[in-house]
């Protein structure tokens, strides 16, 4: 029986030790490892909506850490690790179901990608595999494996300990632990400038008024380069909408994830029953939370090519989020021109999977004022000095 409310909603303090701007996963996940692991609570999260109503809301739930660089599966594998034991922590469901997810591969180049992709995971420690197409259709039945399609599957890479979770309860789980250790949430609260003295972010100018803080830290996902552009720098970022669907309700018949970048769909099932569908972003840059048709009917046309039996199961609703791109599809995380402000942007369509992961890594950078190991590969000033991480080929359609 869940309690009639899981958070208070206070009225903001005049300051705060650190602000955190962006109310969705990461900025509920910082807010709740500032107070456990560092015992910082004078904390806010503002949030111009609700809480989590963004893309915490919208994604697709795809929880992963099987990335081709070094510094990238560090921290989704870090960020996977605190997945297996997050329900434990928060002392909230978060049904977290680690069936798996395939990336099938459709070319030679896709087997070759694949194959060197599987060998740095098992370097760095992460459970891969590469399957036949034999091997495939032992854990996906329903995929089309036959070889006369026009993109026959040629085998997949397998990551077991991949997996789904419910996003409304991760982020429930975080808000209310960190409301428990008296983190200020305070919702309908949109940030409308700052003001700066000696290098220095003084002042978060809100909605609901003025709010002076020691430390900010801007984690806004596809808004960020609008906070970054009243502060007077610019960030690589662009905003894009990222389209997905689900279906009807369905009897079990999905056991797995499946992803495709050849025919550009990746599927679930979700705990009640859904398909659920995603593809790549819409081209053009954008925050409207809804996106073109055309996107919709070649992610559907993509689903029906891999799985016939989803021929004849109906489209529910669909939606789109707002996702971050950076140059190199790698987030970008930590210092800023200013001295007191942090960034936490341009995860793509990696950053439910990385929740609680990077809420760990940002809580000790702000904390310790020293970005943590697994995230100072991210930081900004890698667009000058040209030491990129590139992630196009593990990230590009995956969520």
């Amino acid at each position: 029986m869940h309690p009639r409310f899981l958070w208070r909603n206070p009225e903001p303090k005049r300051s705060y030790d650190v602000v955190i701007v962006g109310g969705g996963g990461h900025g509920l996940a910082t807010a709740h490892y500032l107070a456990r692991n560092h015992g910082i609570t004078n904390v806010a999260v503002l949030e111009k909506g609700w809480l989590a109503g963004g893309n915490m809301a919208r994604n697709t739930t795809i929880i992963r850490s099987n990335y081709l660089w070094d510094e990238s599966s560090a921290i989704y594998e870090h960020a996977l690790k605190l997945w297996e034991g997050l329900e434990e922590d928060l002392g909230y469901p978060i049904l977290l179901s680690q069936r798996g997810v395939l990336n099938l591969a459709h070319t030679l180049q896709d087997v070759r990608d694949s194959v060197r992709r599987v060998e740095a995971n098992k370097l760095n420690g992460i459970d891969a595999e590469w399957l036949d197409p034999d091997e495939v259709r032992k854990i996906c039945p329903i995929v089309n494996t036959s070889a006369d399609i026009r993109y026959p599957v040629l085998g997949a890479t397998y990551q077991p300990r991949a997996g789904i979770a419910k996003h409304d309860y991760v982020a429930w789980g975080f808000a209310r632990r960190a409301d428990e250790a008296g983190v200020d949430l305070i919702q309908d609260c949109e940030v409308r400038g700052f003001a700066t003295d000696s290098g220095r972010v003084t002042t978060v100018r809100t909605s609901r008024g003025d709010i002076a803080a020691g430390r900010v830290l801007l984690c806004a996902a596809g808004h960020t380069s609008t906070l970054t552009d009243l502060l007077g720098f610019r960030i690589p970022v662009q905003s894009h909408p990222l389209q997905a669907l689900v279906s009807e309700l369905l009897e079990p018949v999905h056991p797995t994830i499946v992803m495709s970048n050849a025919v550009h769909v990746y599927v679930s099932q979700a705990h009640k029953g859904e398909l659920v569908m995603g593809a790549g972003v819409d081209s053009y840059n954008g925050y409207g939370q809804r996106g073109a048709f055309h996107i919709i009917e070649r992610q559907m046309a993509a689903a029906v090519e891999l799985f016939p039996v989803f021929a004849r199961a109906h489209l529910l609703r669909s939606w789109a989020g707002i996702v971050d791109v950076s140059p190199d599809a790698s987030p970008i995380v930590g210092r800023t021109p200013y001295e007191n402000l942090y960034l936490n942007c341009g995860w793509g369509t990696g950053g439910f999977k990385a929740t609680p992961g990077i809420g760990w890594c940002l809580a000790d950078t702000v904390a310790n004022g020293e970005p943590h190991p697994y995230v100072a590969p991210f930081a900004l000033d890698r667009f000058v000095t040209g030491a990129l991480v590139d992630e196009h080929g593990a990230a590009a359609v995956a969520h």
